[in-house]
């Protein structure tokens, strides 16, 4: 096994399944860096992904299916679910079903009545449930997190977040994928990030209006999509997500009664986990990024002017969803994200696909969806 135990007894042994690129650069690096998480075994039929394993973490072991996983549940004191999509809720469920908590990486589901099934298997067997909604912990969202409740930008009026790329070429795979069954597209990959992000800042959304866009060569599913909420407490949130943005814009422009906040850039830790660089190891801070990439707060110019002045970043923190995870399992702590709170965002992304198809605003029922 390899991990870091706490202390204060044997870590907890994972099990992960699916070795591709949410599991190889996102989850198995940051289970491997959290005191009192073991990587047991990853399930995984590939010989280049197993080779792939192996090479960074000596000794973890193998499984060709997560029925082996499920056989020897008494071995294991956690499961993460980092498969397709389409894989999440049969996995999830059989692992709850097998007596064992469970990590899903978003979106949890198709839909948010099966989240909701999911959530209530949990609760029902009295094992814990919780969804890799990672960009919770990314620098410029805690940044914009900690402006907003220490009252600096005043009432924010309008909240806009940009989750766009440039790839006018398709990639293939499942996640471009049109089948339904697939739930492919940008609407439930970095829709759900961008969603999640809007509705821990400003509540639940009361309505929703979606623009879903398929515009390059040869593609399935959505790939330019935009995303309008009216939050109950007023807010107006514009979610962009694209994988065809030429000119990409801010990442987060946040408008209030007093000042407003600019961000450019991603958060540095992807492209630090997919360099093979990992929390706590080598010289300087995870998650810092340079001066240069801070946003800038002001009222009156624009930032690319010299408007405002520069924010400094907090740090991002991935490493806090499994440090979360595992108190988690040690104490009983709250999950760092629910199932219940995943629902919330899978009810906004199925509205804002009916809304792109019926052409107009779908309202939602007031109040958030909790367990």
């Amino acid at each position: 096994m390899t991990g870091n135990d706490t202390g204060n007894g044997t870590p907890s042994r994972v099990g992960l399944i699916g070795y591709g690129l949410a599991g190889s650069v996102f989850h198995a690096p940051l289970i491997a860096a959290t005191a009192g998480l073991a990587l047991d075994t990853v399930v995984t039929t590939a010989p280049e992904r197993r080779e792939q394993a192996r090479a960074e973490f000596p000794g973890v072991r193998f499984a060709a299916s997560p029925e082996e996983l499920w056989e020897r549940a008494g071995e294991l004191d956690l499961i993460v679910v980092a498969s397709p999509n389409k894989t999440h809720v049969p996995l999830a469920t059989a692992a709850l079903e097998a007596g064992l908590p469970v990590v899903v990486d978003k979106p949890v589901a198709g839909s948010a009545a099966e989240a909701r099934a999911l959530a209530a298997l949990a609760d029902e067997r009295g094992l814990l449930l919780s969804v890799f909604h990672n960009r919770r912990w990314d620098n410029d969202f805690r940044t914009l997190a900690r402006l907003v409740k220490g009252g600096e930008l005043g009432d924010v009026q309008r909240f806009e977040s940009r989750f766009e790329r440039w790839r006018p070429r398709l990639k293939g795979g499942w996640r471009e994928s049109g089948a339904t069954e697939e739930i492919g597209g940008l609407l439930y990959d970095l829709g759900s990030h961008v969603v999640d992000q809007a509705l821990v800042l400003f509540g639940p959304a009361a309505t929703v209006y979606a623009e879903m866009d398929v515009r390059r060569p040869g593609a399935e599913a959505d790939d330019d999509t935009f995303i309008a909420l009216t939050h109950t407490n007023g807010v107006r949130s514009h979610l962009y997500v694209s994988a065809t943005t030429a000119q990409l814009g801010p990442r987060f422009r946040v408008l209030g009664s007093e000042a407003g906040y600019v961000k450019y850039g991603l958060d540095p830790q992807e492209a630090d986990l997919r360099d093979g660089k990992r929390p706590g190891a080598g010289a300087g801070g995870w998650g810092v990024e340079p001066e240069s990439l801070w946003g800038r707060y002001g009222a009156g110019q624009s930032p690319l002017t010299g408007g405002g002045h520069p924010v400094e970043s907090e740090p991002g923190d991935y490493p806090a969803y499994y440090a979360a995870v595992a108190a988690a399992l040690r104490e009983g702590t709250a999950p760092p994200v629910t199932a219940y709170e995943a629902a919330a965002t899978l009810e906004v992304l199925e509205a804002a696909r009916r809304s792109a198809r019926e052409g107009g605003a779908i309202s939602l029922a007031a109040g958030p969806t909790t367990g």
